[in-house]
């Protein structure tokens, strides 16, 4: 009988609880055994490893966040503690694991590779920013998230005819602030992988005032710059009321949105045949609504690039 351990790691997501169900309940329908480990990769040098049934994941597909949960570990990068993970998984009988997470979460899946663990991963980060799929676990989630706020903050904005700038996460890749921010109608959206001029900017929104708009939406990913600097410069050279707002955590939680139960859903069940299957080193990821098979050293070393059409979009749009 196959033995089979999943765990979730780096930052949280929704829908990586409906990751987990379909890689417990595949695994089981399998007939092969599934355990999962307690806090990522730090429950896993502790032996925080447990089996898993099937009643295990009930009530489970609408939760946001993780069931098995998350936790830092620095430890993992040295190679005595890598080899403690390894072997703790040896002693369960287990020589497989899945894991959930962003490219660092993939990136250590690959190490415990060479020590004779086959690994595979699906993609969970609602930054979207992992190479090879064009879908990440928690993404579209986030991203009604932000729109929901854009569309309040500009009921106030209108009202006061201020210019309210924005913050959402993507500290190296500025899918979740682009896409939102077109989605949301904003003005403007400041990402890392493109430069911008706040003169202009601002010259812009002023001139716009004149021809008597009442409102501005800015959305800035955090990479790109901090909002509450930005907005101080907005104020001080536009001379309009100018509101910041940092949207932080609340990106991460919530319950799933139906894409993302699916999608989640369905990477789950097609990363536990493939480790049933023994498969290793690969990573579950979709193309055009395909799932397809990446290499988890490409995943992990590459990096994934804005749409340069993303760029033009918003820009053309506002």
């Amino acid at each position: 009988m196959k033995n089979v351990a999943v765990l979730t790691s780096g930052n949280d997501c929704p829908g990586m609880n409906a990751a987990l169900r379909a890689v417990v309940r595949t695994i089981i329908h399998q007939n092969g055994r599934i355990w999962g480990v307690r806090n990522g990769y730090k429950g896993l040098l502790e032996d925080k490893i447990e089996e898993l049934n099937s009643r295990s994941v009930g009530d489970m597909i609408q939760k946001g966040g993780t069931f098995l949960g998350i936790a830092r570990c620095k430890e993992f990068f040295e190679e005595s503690a890598r080899q403690t993970c390894a072997d703790n998984l040896k002693k369960h009988g287990i020589d497989s694991l899945i894991v959930i997470g962003g490219s660092g979460t993939i990136a250590g899946a690959l190490e415990l590779s060479k020590l004779g663990i086959k690994v595979i991963g699906i993609p969970g980060t609602i930054e979207n920013d992992i190479w090879g799929t064009d879908y990440t676990i928690g993404s579209d989630t986030a991203a009604n998230t932000v729109v929901d706020a854009i569309n309040k903050l500009r009921d106030t904005a209108c009202a006061h005819r201020r210019i309210i700038v924005l913050e959402v996460m993507g500290k190296t890749s500025g899918w979740l602030a682009m896409t939102t921010g077109i989605a949301g109608g904003a003005e403007y959206v400041l990402v890392p992988e493109a430069k911008y001029n706040i003169d202009q900017m601002c010259e812009e929104i002023k001139a716009a005032y004149a021809k008597g708009k009442k409102y501005s939406i800015i959305v800035v990913s955090e990479g790109a710059g901090s909002a509450v600097e930005i907005g101080k410069q907005v104020q001080e050279k536009t001379q309009i009321d100018t509101r910041v707002t940092v949207l932080g955590h609340i990106q991460r939680g919530g319950s799933p949105t139906v894409e993302d139960r699916i999608q989640a859903s369905l990477l789950g069940e097609q990363a536990a045949l493939g480790i049933l299957q023994g498969e290793s080193e690969i990573m579950y990821g979709l193309d055009t609504g395909t799932v397809v098979k990446v290499p988890m050293e490409e995943a992990a070393r590459n990096r994934k690039t804005l749409d340069a059409e993303y760029i033009r979009l918003s820009k053309v749009l506002a």
